[in-house]
């Protein structure tokens, strides 16, 4: 099946690094690219619907004009390129895209700054990834340069990574020199016995493509002691599976966006 990077653009600041680095990766996974627009209309309330409907084309035709003018900027003509631009809910517009034959995944930007940097992924991408039973890519602000040296997968015992869409992402990317790090982060005094198997049987499986470690960061500096490893000097893939303990919980959803994403400048990677 063919891939396609579906890539959600609100003309912010952040919308060219997004478009640079899902162009840099689709010439090593051999995707198309769509880029995706959701067109805010504003019209008086009581206007007549022909009105409407054209104040509505005129917005959707200025957007296109701005669509256009990035991929001649950044997209090498050498890179299929697709628009989707519409008035329609980005979620409507998703769920329309994904029914089409195609491998997809879903590129969406990550923000947050000054005193609110806390709520990191803005509510439309974190709504996409609650409700959108796709793979979804957030990536942060600053990163528009694809790498994959180190991808650090997080594992749960109670919620079961999805080992069929994680090899659908690692199909996206060339073995050569790539190492991955399946973590679990525990509660102080948590029996890690169980998940040390999960996370052997993990790196066994998948030792004959890639370099595999483990590791389980325990106790109260679990958070520091992760840091070391994940927020060095070079560029990582961070991915998390939906519905763990790792996204649902609240505190571990802010640290992971927070602390390894955006400060860290980690793309995140998360698996429906």
């Amino acid at each position: 099946m063919k891939k396609r990077f579906i890539i959600l653009i609100d003309f912010s600041d952040q919308t060219s690094n997004l478009i640079r680095y899902a162009c840099d990766w689709s010439k090593q996974a051999k995707a198309k690219l769509m880029l995706v627009h959701e067109t805010i209309v504003i019209a008086p309330s009581l206007i007549d619907s022909e009105s409407r409907e054209q104040i509505t084309q005129e917005a959707n035709n200025a957007a296109f004009q701005k669509m256009k003018a990035l991929t001649d900027e950044l997209i090498p003509s050498s890179v299929e390129v697709y628009f989707s631009i519409s008035e329609s809910h980005v979620q409507t517009m998703l769920t329309n895209l994904l029914a089409e034959p195609f491998e997809n995944y879903i590129f969406a930007g990550l923000s947050g700054t000054g005193i609110i940097k806390q709520i990191l992924i803005g509510s439309v991408t974190l709504q996409i990834i609650e409700n959108i039973n796709n793979t979804v890519i957030a990536m942060p602000k600053d990163i528009y340069k694809f790498s994959h040296e180190k991808i650090f997968v997080a594992v749960t015992e109670t919620h079961p990574l999805n080992i069929l869409e994680l090899n659908k992402v690692l199909n996206l990317l060339d073995e050569a020199e790539t190492c991955i790090t399946f973590f679990y982060l525990a509660k102080p005094k948590e029996d890690t016995s169980g998940i040390e198997l999960i996370l052997n049987d993990l790196a066994k499986l998948f030792t004959d493509r890639y370099e595999t470690k483990t590791a389980i960061y325990i106790g109260r500096n679990r958070i520091s002691e992760i840091k070391k490893v994940i927020n060095d000097r070079e560029e990582e893939l961070l991915i998390v599976q939906k519905g763990s303990r790792l996204w649902t919980d609240q505190i571990f959803r802010k640290f992971l966006i927070n602390e390894l994403v955006y400060e860290g400048q980690t793309p995140l990677i998360v698996l429906p």
